[in-house]
């Protein structure tokens, strides 16, 4: 109980861990076990270890917070990416997946053969797909 006290002293107004500082752990993580075999890698394994210490006892909330949304956003394009990519592959005996020309919006479209005009419900313009 004590440790919890001192614990919650030392770490008041601390900024603390997030997604970003968990994604440094697991890296840092996966770069100090191959340091076993590459040596050089432990120094950028102790440079990320001390960036992550950095960010949980920084006391600038604010712009720990922004490298937390700048990370988020990356992330979130990486991952919207590979399900796009998943879902083309799940779809592909009945949908196709065509890109509006006017806004680069992925529109899924029931797999019918010939010529059609397409309406593209992110910016209501129309324009011609050949399935």
């Amino acid at each position: 109980m004590k440790f919890r006290m001192w614990l919650a002293r030392v770490m008041a107004g601390r900024y603390g861990v997030d997604q970003l500082g968990r994604a440094l752990l697991w890296v840092y993580l996966g770069l100090a076990i191959a340091a076993l075999v590459v040596r050089p890698l432990y120094y950028v394994a102790l440079a990320l270890m001390v960036w992550m210490m950095f960010r949980i006892f920084s006391r600038n909330i604010y712009k720990r917070q922004m490298e937390n949304q700048k990370y988020l956003r990356v992330i979130g394009k990486i991952k919207g990416w590979f399900q796009l990519q998943k879902n083309k592959f799940r779809d592909r005996k009945t949908h196709r997946y065509r890109t509006c020309p006017y806004c680069k919006a992925t529109l899924r479209l029931p797999n019918k053969k010939g010529n059609h005009t397409v309406c593209c419900p992110k910016c209501n313009k129309d324009f011609q797909v050949k399935i």
